[in-house]
């Protein structure tokens, strides 16, 4: 066994390797499509509430008005119940981190002790979901509640219009309107979930273990803040800041790629042609309008054309973080806010995933091929 395994080739990353059965979602990168269950991820973002594609994404029951509100209910229900602990945890975390990521990553752990909840390992699947509902229910209130904290600001009540509305209230300091929170919403639907990404993929190793949400959760997270995965999309923005002007993206972008340096919002391992996300991100934004937009729009027709002729044969389009981060900022929420906000999305998809890995008791353990130097023998 071990002489057969050691002659398996692996691709680099594990890209295109299937490391379980899923029925949370699909990407099928080749068409441009991917779905959450049995429903077109992108029309669920265009139409879809965020908590409608949350009881989707967990509990896999068919959002209608009556479902989803009773969802809404018992949501709230887990936020009240956790409200206590919750201001605990944010008065403590909020003295010590200087930033929002670093807050969320100790706010879970401190919170899932103090809600005293237990190894999945332990608990069927009734409490899994209590407590995967108590821990996301609660992330856009620590998001929001960091990011005033760091500046100096009390909470504001909540809007009750749902998670969407009240969370932009908290990071901007205004009411949203219906435009602001309905293009929001399509954002953070979008990329609740989005396959076996590094974070997610993170998350599920985790929950193998049989550990708690909130180790689970925090792993993931961690994965989330590198550079190529959720921590990219203000990047997004440094090439439009770095033109300023229509005129100036054609010379700015020729002398990137000769200088060998990567367009940070191009390109995607998985989609072989356009990001149906960053489509739809697109669409949200011109909606929006602006200046900025107007550049933006420019800006991404002379990238592909450009990517086009340097790297011929490669299909790189825009992908959701270049349009992700017009839209946010469009919407009011700072830069350094951005891969938080990405963060309160993607924590649905985590849970998800981390629910359906629990009921496997196979915990996930995949071998290394060494390839160092042999082992030395002592002298004769």
């Amino acid at each position: 066994m071990d002489a057969m395994m050691s002659t398996i080739d692996v691709p680099r990353g594990l890209a295109g390797v299937v490391v379980a059965e899923t029925t949370i979602g699909d990407v099928r990168g080749g068409e441009g499509f991917y779905q959450y269950r049995d429903r077109s991820a992108v029309e669920l973002a265009e139409t879809g509430t965020f908590e409608a594609a949350w009881q989707l994404l967990v509990t896999g029951e068919a959002p209608t008005a009556a479902s989803t509100a009773a969802f809404r209910t018992r949501i709230d229900a887990a936020l009240d119940g956790a409200r206590t602990d919750l201001e605990e945890v944010l008065g403590a975390v909020g003295r010590m981190t200087p930033g929002v990521l670093a807050g969320l990553s100790a706010s879970w752990p401190l919170l899932g002790a103090r809600r005293g909840i237990h190894p999945l390992y332990d608990l069927d699947r009734e409490a899994r979901l209590a407590d995967a509902l108590t821990m996301a229910a609660v992330t856009a209130p620590l998001v929001g509640g960091l990011w005033r904290r760091s500046r100096g600001e009390g909470a504001l009540p909540p809007l009750g219009r749902g998670v969407v509305a009240d969370y932009l209230q908290q990071v901007t300091g205004v009411v949203p309107s219906a435009q602001v929170e309905r293009a929001l919403t399509a954002y953070l639907v979008s990329v609740m979930d989005h396959g076996f990404n590094a974070s997610t993929f993170t998350a599920r190793v985790i929950a193998s273990t049989g550990a708690d949400v909130a180790a689970c959760l925090t792993g993931a997270l961690g994965a989330l803040t590198g550079p190529l995965h959720g921590g990219a999309p203000a990047r997004a923005l440094d090439g439009l800041d770095a033109v300023g002007t229509p005129e100036r993206i054609e010379p700015w972008i020729r002398g990137e790629l000769a200088a060998g340096r990567r367009l940070m919002g191009f390109g995607h391992a998985v989609y072989r042609t356009a990001d149906p996300r960053a489509q739809l991100m697109k669409r949200v934004a011109q909606d929006l309008g602006g200046a900025r937009v107007a550049l933006a729009v420019e800006f991404e027709g002379t990238a592909e054309r450009l990517l086009a002729e340097a790297k011929p044969g490669r299909e790189l389009h825009a992908n959701v973080e270049f349009w992700a981060a017009i839209v946010m900022e469009e919407c009011g929420i700072p830069r350094e806010m951005f891969t938080p906000t990405f963060a309160i999305a993607r924590t649905i998809g985590w849970t998800a995933h981390i629910l359906e890995q629990a009921d496997d008791p196979k915990i996930i353990r995949p071998s290394a091929r060494y390839v160092g130097p042999p082992v030395q023998r002592p002298a004769a």
